[in-house]
């Protein structure tokens, strides 16, 4: 992790006090999840989900990845997908980038592929995806939904273990603004302090 990422996730832990109460009783039941399988000496693989697999969920699945690199809880892996193909949209990577992310551009299209590098040795791939990809797992992993189209619309996803209703609102909505950076910003914290707070619960 370089020391840009490390700062941020130095003030990440420091911020859960602004988690509501109700809203810890739910990141709980996802803590209970992969603390379960980490007694069972298990992988768990956390898939977060939205409807166009550009936003929400990539932020989910890189902030876990990062969350579980500054815990160090190796037996965390994270992908993400949605219920349509579209791209990981650039607001979203501009927000990751300034936090400190490594994140290369790998395969240009429509659709391009990127290579995020959390660390010397760790680096995942993004790109918009479907729940089914390839890529993905097929069984044993849990379904994160990250906001209420996907949750609503998608009331099973075939192999799943576990499933929980995560919704964010979308910075989609801000798009061309004056306030699109701030905002991306502040889901970007959000999705960030909830996930740090999720690992910051498991235990030994």
């Amino acid at each position: 992790m370089n020391v840009k990422l490390n700062q941020f996730s130095e003030e990440i832990i420091l911020q859960f006090d602004l988690i509501s109460a109700d809203r810890k009783l739910l990141l709980n039941k996802l803590a209970s999840y992969i603390q379960g399988n980490k007694n069972e000496g298990k992988e768990s693989l956390l898939m977060f989900i939205c409807t166009h697999n550009s936003r929400r969920s990539h932020f989910g699945q890189i902030l876990c990845a990062l969350a579980a690199e500054y815990f160090q809880i190796p037996t965390i892996r994270t992908f993400s997908a949605g219920t349509e193909v579209t791209a990981f949209h650039p607001n979203a990577i501009s927000a990751l980038r300034s936090i400190g992310m490594d994140i290369q551009t790998t395969e240009m299209s429509e659709n391009p592929h990127y290579a995020i590098q959390l660390n010397a040795t760790q680096s995942m791939a993004a790109f918009s995806k479907l729940i089914e990809d390839e890529v993905n797992p097929k069984e044993n992993f849990a379904a994160i939904m990250t906001c209420t189209h996907a949750e609503q619309n998608c009331p099973f996803v075939v192999g799943a273990d576990f499933r929980i209703g995560l919704s964010y609102d979308d910075p989609k909505a801000f798009d061309g603004t004056e306030q699109e950076t701030e905002m991306y910003l502040a889901r970007l914290h959000q999705i960030a302090r909830e996930l740090f707070y999720v690992f910051s619960r498991l235990t030994n």
